[in-house]
């Protein structure tokens, strides 16, 4: 349960000081987020925008940055991208981070899904909106192959798996969790906000949802751990299904299944991250730890909606890029 004081602490302040102007997030001048257009052969002729945000400081400065890469780029107003930053630049609670927001593909449901990397192909699930994941390959072998270089090139970056993450919701969180997974030479960190783990190779029945999760099999496949470190967080309100009639939505258990490993009717067992030797913490909000190399976070009320993943923003920047030794963060004054 999210009883943690600091941990509640951090949302609450950033909510409150939600306004706070950039400009005095923290030291140093804050530059205008850059625009970029960029190609992408596999799409031609549709262009990809891609949104780069630069912490304070950084015309000012020779430093580099670690970069979080995060679907669904369109949505940062949305969720609060700037202020949640400004708000924790101005507590110094995080470190310096360049964002690079990448916007949807046209066809979003197309690029965001999963992909199997050693056969260079897309893994396609279906869905009440069609096929999820026909061009996830193409989109991820361009994020890894030819975004992230140049960044790399334009940008004074850390170059290497530690210094970069990745980050997304819904279905752009099922697709950064497969990009981390997938390249974990590329990406040392995931961040996913109610990720659809229900994609399924067989939507015939319950059952056969559960016994076909797609992101579930990829892990049970898995010869070992890999090193990349991931946060998952997911709202107990995100929807009212429960296809085995157990009293937990699927949303979450999709996602607990993921970490914890999954146990069919028949015995069956299908592997999760603890299974292969992830460390997991199964209730961040009682004693958040940027330290955590597999964190659950269950915002009980949480719907799935923008409006909740910019209450996970703040928290996930916490764990991903927060000052050791974790400092309290405290609420303002009234």
């Amino acid at each position: 349960m999210r009883a943690n004081w600091k941990h509640r602490a951090m949302c609450l302040w950033v909510v409150a000081f939600g306004m706070v102007s950039a400009a005095h997030a923290a030291d140093g001048v804050v530059m205008p987020p850059v625009k970029l257009t960029l190609d992408a052969s596999a799409f031609a002729p549709e262009q990809i925008k891609v949104t780069v945000y630069l912490p304070p400081g950084y015309a000012d400065s020779q430093a580099r940055y670690p970069v979080l890469y995060a679907n669904d780029g369109q949505d940062m107003d949305a969720v609060g991208l700037q202020d949640t930053l400004a708000a924790l630049y101005a507590q110094h609670a995080i470190r310096p981070v360049i964002v690079v927001a990448v916007d949807m593909l046209k066809d979003r449901a197309s690029g965001y899904g999963l992909f199997d990397r050693a056969r260079r192909r897309s893994v396609v699930g279906g869905s009440r909106i069609g096929p999820i994941g026909a061009r996830a390959y193409d989109y991820a072998a361009w994020v890894a192959g030819e975004l992230v270089p140049y960044v790399d090139a334009h940008y004074r970056t850390q170059a290497s798996a530690q210094g970069r993450t990745m980050l997304g919701w819904s279905l752009g969180a099922l697709n950064a969790f497969c990009i981390g997974w997938e390249y974990p030479e590329v990406f040392g960190q995931v961040g996913a906000f109610s990720p659809s783990f229900w994609l399924a190779a067989d939507r015939s029945d319950a059952n056969a949802v559960e016994s076909t999760r797609l992101a579930q099999a990829m892990v049970d496949r898995a010869g070992q751990r890999k090193p990349v470190r991931f946060w998952f967080a997911v709202g107990g309100r995100e929807e009212t299904n429960d296809r085995n009639h157990n009293g937990t939505i699927d949303a979450v258990e999709d996602l607990e299944d993921l970490i914890n490993g999954y146990t069919a009717p028949d015995g069956m067992h299908r592997r999760g991250l603890r299974d292969l030797g992830y460390p997991v913490d199964m209730d961040y909000a009682a004693h958040p730890s940027p330290s955590d190399t597999a964190a659950y976070d269950l915002f009980p009320d949480g719907e799935h909606n923008q409006a909740t993943w910019k209450r996970m923003l703040p928290v996930f920047l916490g764990w991903a890029y927060g000052v050791e030794p974790a400092a309290p963060v405290s609420p303002p004054s009234p």
